[in-house]
């Protein structure tokens, strides 16, 4: 198939319905409810640092807690959190019990997780989401957390956070986006992009369908939403706004991940996508996959272009320095003109 043919003319898209439909048959009976909003935190709360996936160093584990005393935390973590089985700190049974734990003591107001790398899908058999959701806490974190996201919205009800890792970066960009939405949140927010040589983003702010899209917001790793489609962890995304980020996967792969989406259904009825930093993910240059390819710009453009809803790539979050906390569930407002994110209620109580 030639170049011209593979990338069609993008139509602008029609401004999606603010009204959410009231019902639909795959949901579960906390996607009808209203969410579970935690209490925001503030200076001088404790934070558990969690790996419910891989596992950290002796000096990652330092770096974090620095970083969050340097954010005005007190920090606490299980023996669980140095344990090294293979490529996960503790076994899959110890990372959700670790994860329980958090959520049901009472000196712990917040739970960041270490980081992500690779894991958490395994743990979710493991959870208790009932004492999650009689615990409402904020979890945060990114990547690979983004099975524990969808989980925890399906069957906890509870609003969780994507946003940083403790082995992140903390710019200052980040860690304004972390106060505003998690300690100082105001009724209506508007987040604002970056416009630091920090975020690796060589198309800059790209707008692939035009128009404007109200909904929930959810989302996060391209790869881990599309692993847990069919699952009983998958979301509905019908009247929401998803938001999607990757890493270090070659535009084939995304061509796959999207299609594998496209033919699930996923993509029916969706309020709008707004794509993050798919942070290197073109042709490998030293040892490529195929002796021609597409860039990544024109697989997202060819597979979702033409879905008639409102997409736009390059917002401030993925694994990037400088980075959006995103709230997973908060009604939310995707505008491709202005090129904004706009949180549409608190996230915190």
């Amino acid at each position: 198939m030639k170049r011209r043919n593979f990338i069609k003319t993008i139509s602008s898209a029609t401004v999606a319905a603010s009204a959410f439909p009231k019902s639909f048959s795959n949901q579960s009976k906390f996607e009808t409810n209203k969410l579970i909003k935690p209490a925001a935190l503030k200076e001088g709360d404790t934070i558990a640092l969690i790996t419910p996936g891989s596992y950290i160093t002796e000096q990652e584990k330092e770096e974090s807690i620095d970083a969050l005393y340097k954010l005005g935390f007190r920090v606490t973590y299980s023996g669980r959190l140095m344990q090294k089985n293979g490529y996960f700190s503790a076994i899959d049974e110890e990372r959700a019990a670790d994860l329980n734990e958090m959520f049901e003591r009472k000196d712990v107001q917040g739970i960041m997780c270490a980081r992500g790398g690779y894991g958490c899908a395994r743990i979710l058999p493991y959870l208790d989401y009932d004492l999650i959701a009689d615990n409402p806490k904020p979890l945060i974190g990114f990547s690979d957390v983004t099975a524990l996201h969808y989980a925890i919205y399906k069957k906890s009800n509870l609003i969780t956070f994507h946003g940083p890792v403790s082995i992140s970066t903390f710019s200052k960009f980040s860690v304004k986006n972390f106060e505003d939405v998690l300690m100082n949140p105001t009724f209506e927010q508007t987040l604002m992009n970056s416009t630091s040589d920090n975020n690796y983003n060589p198309y800059g702010i790209t707008v692939i369908s035009e128009g404007i899209a109200k909904g929930e917001l959810i989302g996060g790793n391209l790869s881990i939403a599309v692993s847990l489609i069919s699952t009983e962890y998958d979301v509905d995304y019908a009247g929401k706004i998803i938001f999607l980020e990757e890493f270090l996967e070659e535009p084939y792969r995304v061509d796959r991940m999207l299609t594998q989406m496209i033919q699930a259904g996923k993509l029916e009825n969706t309020a709008g996508i707004a794509l993050g930093v798919f942070k290197l993910c073109e042709p490998n240059k030293t040892n490529p996959s195929f002796n021609g390819s597409y860039t990544l710009m024109e697989v997202l453009k060819d597979r979702l272009g033409n879905l008639g809803i409102p997409v736009i790539y390059g917002l401030s979050f993925g694994h990037v320095v400088d980075k959006f906390t995103l709230p997973v569930g908060v009604k939310a407002e995707m505008n491709t003109e202005t090129q904004q994110l706009k949180l549409l209620e608190q996230a915190v109580t």
